[in-house]
C-alpha cells in the first residue's frame, strides 16, 4: 500500500512538472508566434510604413529572424547555469525575462510616434526575448525528462513540446478578434492586446514553477561533479564543444524537417496566402484544426518512440515532410477549404508532429547528465538560426513579391527534410540510455 501511494504521488508530481513545462513552452511559443503573426499582418505598417509592401514585409520578417540570433547565446549562458546551479532556478529566470520582454513589445510606441527609434527598440526587445527563449526550451524539457519514469520519458517530455500548438490556439483566437477591429484601431492599439495577454501565462507559470523540486538526476548525478576547478574537468561550454561536437552537428541536421514546415505553415503562409487570394481566416482555421489534432498526434508518436526507439519515428516524420512539400502548395492554391485543412494536417500532424513529439527526449539523451542542459539548449538554438528563424524571410525572398516562385520554397523544404533524414541515419539510438551517466 505504501509503495502504491508513493508511486501515485510520484506520478502526480511528474504531471505537475510536465504541466509547468507545458505552460512555460506555451509562453515561449506564444511570444514568438504572436510576434510572427504580427510581423506578417501588422508590423510592416506600424514599424516600417515608409517602405513598399514587399520590402516592409521582408523587414518585419527580418526582425522576426533577429530573435533567433540571440537564442544560441541564451542556450549557452542558461545551459551552463542549469548544469552548474540547477534546472529549476534557471527556468525561473528564463521565464521572467521572456515574459517581460514580450509585454514591453506590446507597449512600444510606433514609427509615427518616435520615428526610427521604434524599430530599433523592437529589435532590442526581440534580442532579449530570443536570449531568454534560448534557455527556456532545453531546461523545461530536461526537467521533465529527468523526473519521468525511465520507460515513459519520451511520452512525458512530448507534452511540453505541444506548447507551440496550445500557443497557436490562443493566438488564433485572439487574432480572430483582432481582425474584426477597424483598421485604425488594429494599427493603433488592437495589435498590442495579444502581447499584453502573455502576462497571464507568465504569472500562472511562475507560480507553478516556484513549487517544483530540483531534478533528481541533477541532485544525484550532476551536483557532485559541478565544481570544475577541483574535479579537473573542462568547463561545461568548452567540454560540450570539445566532446559532444558530433551531437551538436546531428541536432543541426535533425532540426530542419521540424522547424522549416512549422514556421512555413504558421508564419510565411499567412503573408503568402494574401498574394494568391486565400483569406487569412481560412489559414487561421486550418492552423487551429492542426493545433487541436497535434495533442493526440504527439501522444501517439511519443508512445511509439518509447517502444521502438526515437530514430524510426523521427525518420518517418522527415519523410512525410519531404513528400508533402510540393503537394502542400498545390492544395493551398486550390482555394478549397477542405484541401487546405487536409494539407495542414498532413504536413503538421503527420510529418512535423512525429518529429516534434520526440525531439526533447532525443536531443537530451544525446548528452551526458552534466552537459545535458548546455548541449541540448545550445544545439537546438544554434540550429534555430538556419532551420527556424530565417524560414519566413528566406521563403518570402524565394517566392518573390507575387508568390510565383513558390516551387523554390517547396524545394527549400525538401532539401531541409533530406538533410534531416541523413542526420537520423547517422544518429545513435538513445531511448534506453542511462540519464544519470556523467562525462568522465
Amino acid at each position: 500500500m505504501v509503495v502504491a501511494t508513493a508511486l501515485q504521488q510520484d506520478r502526480r508530481y511528474t504531471w505537475k512538472v510536465t504541466g509547468s513545462s507545458f505552460l512555460g513552452n506555451t509562453l515561449e511559443y506564444y511570444d514568438f508566434l504572436v510576434y510572427g503573426t504580427a510581423a506578417a499582418v501588422v508590423f510592416p505598417k506600424v514599424f516600417f510604413p515608409d517602405a513598399s509592401g514587399f520590402v516592409a514585409t521582408l523587414a518585419a520578417f527580418g526582425t522576426f529572424a533577429v530573435g533567433f540570433l540571440a537564442r544560441p547565446l541564451g542556450g549557452l549562458f542558461f545551459g551552463r547555469r542549469g548544469d552548474r546551479s540547477g534546472r529549476k532556478s534557471t527556468l525561473l529566470i528564463t521565464l521572467t525575462v521572456m515574459g517581460l520582454s514580450t509585454i514591453l513589445i506590446g507597449l512600444l510606441p510606433d514609427f509615427h510616434s518616435i520615428g526610427v527609434v521604434a524599430p530599433v527598440l523592437l529589435v532590442l526587445l526581440r534580442l532579449v526575448q530570443g536570449f531568454a527563449v534560448g534557455g527556456e526550451w532545453g531546461g523545461s524539457m530536461i526537467i521533465v525528462l529527468e523526473s519521468a519514469p525511465p520507460q515513459k520519458r519520451g511520452f512525458y517530455s512530448a507534452w511540453p513540446n505541444t506548447g507551440g500548438f496550445s500557443a497557436q490556439i490562443l493566438i488564433t483566437g485572439v487574432f480572430a478578434w483582432v481582425y474584426t477591429l477597424p483598421q485604425d484601431d488594429l494599427l493603433s492599439w488592437g495589435w498590442r492586446v495579444p502581447f499584453l495577454l502573455s502576462a497571464a501565462i507568465l504569472v500562472v507559470t511562475f507560480w507553478m514553477r516556484r513549487s517544483l523540486s530540483e531534478s533528481p538526476v541533477f541532485t544525484e548525478a550532476v551536483a557532485p561533479v559541478t565544481d570544475e576547478v577541483t574535479s579537473g574537468r573542462p568547463g561545461t561550454i568548452l567540454g560540450t564543444f570539445r566532446e559532444d561536437w558530433r551531437s551538436l552537428l546531428l541536432i543541426l541536421g535533425l532540426r530542419f524537417a521540424e522547424a522549416l514546415p512549422y514556421f512555413l505553415l504558421t508564419v510565411f503562409a499567412l503573408s503568402y496566402g494574401k498574394t494568391i487570394g486565400v483569406a487569412a481566416s481560412t489559414l487561421n482555421t486550418a492552423i487551429l484544426v492542426a493545433s487541436v489534432v497535434a495533442f493526440v498526434a504527439h501522444g501517439v508518436f511519443a508512445l511509439v518512440s518509447d517502444r521502438i526507439g526515437r530514430r524510426p519515428v523521427y525518420f518517418f516524420g522527415a519523410a512525410v515532410v519531404f513528400v508533402m512539400a510540393f503537394p502542400f502548395f498545390g492544395m493551398l492554391q486550390s482555394g478549397s477549404f477542405l484541401l487546405i485543412v487536409l494539407a495542414y494536417v498532413l504536413v503538421l500532424n503527420v510529418g512535423h508532429n512525429a518529429i516534434n513529439s520526440i525531439q526533447p527526449a532525443f536531443f537530451a539523451e544525446l548528452f551526458p547528465a552534466d552537459r545535458r542542459y548546455t548541449g541540448a539548449a545550445a544545439g537546438r538554438e544554434i540550429a534555430s538560426i538556419l532551420a527556424g528563424g530565417l524560414t519566413p524571410f528566406v521563403a518570402t525572398a524565394l517566392a518573390g513579391a507575387d508568390g510565383s516562385r513558390w516551387p523554390l520554397v517547396a524545394g527549400y523544404v525538401m532539401l531541409g527534410a533530406l538533410i534531416t533524414m541523413i542526420a537520423v541515419w547517422k544518429a545513435p539510438e538513445t531511448f534506453r540510455r542511462d540519464l544519470t551517466a556523467v562525462s568522465g
